[in-house]
């Protein structure tokens, strides 16, 4: 059950749906009734054909590709403790709930809970080498996740590009949120090359202003201690927006938004079930994640890695050259 899924032919008209009145992202306008499940399941998993990746994807030299696959699970083999789902049935007999939960899971490429203790030191600040493979490590993972997950892989290449170029920063936040990433300021602004030029005071102050607004989402996920599964279901709902331009089926990626939220749901009334509010407390967390500028994630992040290379341009490359892709970015040794 480790590899993915294709979607189902069907989609369940009758299902509820999220606004579409409004130009934000779907979950702006939930109301409490529209938190509730919709019911809608599939009616079976079957294996997609073989995933074929181009060969003609641009390549940049960089990092070897051992190097960005350091620490990959294998995808048959979830890590132990790592899923926050019981023995048993987890799901109180939602099969495709649990199992889709489970595949989300499984496609995460690298163990979060390493990440930031790998590349800590010893006073437990994060140098700018570190801070910069760290980020390049939260990114790859993004997008090798939603290569690996149900029904991502099935959509036509286009969509896949434009989803993601759509939400890699938002992410990008709950990914540095999921593993604890270390926000302290003054290697952030040294990251971000700002140290190296003169530059203006407004300048700074703005850059501060960001970086604060990048630590307040981070800490406030943090502090709902969302757990793995959650984690997962949050950035599938985050990833199948209708809102993003181009899309070939519109209405095919918003049943899967939903279809993403409604195992959100169920997970959570089951594992939580002395919470009543947990799951509207998580959901209510996405729409602020697009507070955080996407450009400002790349200033501070990836400025040294790959200069004014586009950050969409990366993930259109890693899209269309999968695992042979490597990551343009320095040698840094953090194990």
């Amino acid at each position: 059950m480790g590899d993915q899924v294709t979607s189902q032919a069907g989609k369940d008209q009758s299902a509820s749906k999220l606004s579409s009145d409004t130009a934000g992202p779907p979950w702006h306008s939930l109301s409490a009734g529209q938190m509730q499940s919709s019911g809608e399941k599939t009616r079976g998993l079957t294996q997609p054909p073989p995933r074929q990746t181009s060969a003609t994807a641009e390549r940049v030299q960089g990092l070897p590709s051992e190097a960005v696959q350091r620490g990959r699970m294998p995808p048959s083999q979830p890590n132990p403790g790592q899923y926050a789902l019981t023995n048993g049935d987890p799901l109180n007999g939602h099969c495709y709930l649990s199992g889709y939960i489970s595949l989300l899971l499984r496609a995460e490429p690298y163990p979060t809970s390493r990440y930031g203790s790998q590349c800590m030191q010893p006073n437990n600040i994060m140098g700018i080498e570190n801070i910069c493979e760290l980020a390049a490590r939260l990114l790859f993972s993004a997008v090798e996740w939603a290569r690996n997950i149900p029904f991502f892989p099935d959509l036509q290449i286009t969509d896949q590009v434009a989803l993601l170029r759509l939400t890699w920063s938002e992410l990008f936040v709950l990914n540095a949120a999921q593993c604890s990433m270390p926000l302290h300021v003054a290697p952030l602004l040294a990251a971000a090359g700002l140290h190296a030029s003169p530059m203006s005071a407004d300048r700074v102050v703005a850059f501060m202003d960001h970086i604060r607004i990048f630590q307040e989402q981070v800490e406030k996920l943090k502090a709902l201690h969302v757990d793995s599964a959650e984690y997962s279901c949050l950035k599938a709902i985050v990833l199948f927006t209708s809102d993003a331009c181009g899309l070939s089926d519109a209405a095919h990626i918003e049943s899967l938004q939903e279809k993403s939220q409604c195992a959100l749901e169920e997970y959570v009334r089951s594992q939580y079930p002395n919470q009543p509010s947990r799951f509207g407390k998580l959901l209510l967390r996405l729409p602020s994640l697009r507070t955080v500028s996407s450009s400002v994630i790349e200033q501070l992040f990836f400025v040294r890695l790959v200069g004014k290379t586009p950050i969409e341009t990366l993930i259109r490359d890693m899209l269309l050259s999968g695992s042979s892709f490597n990551w343009p970015y320095m040698s840094i040794q953090c194990s």
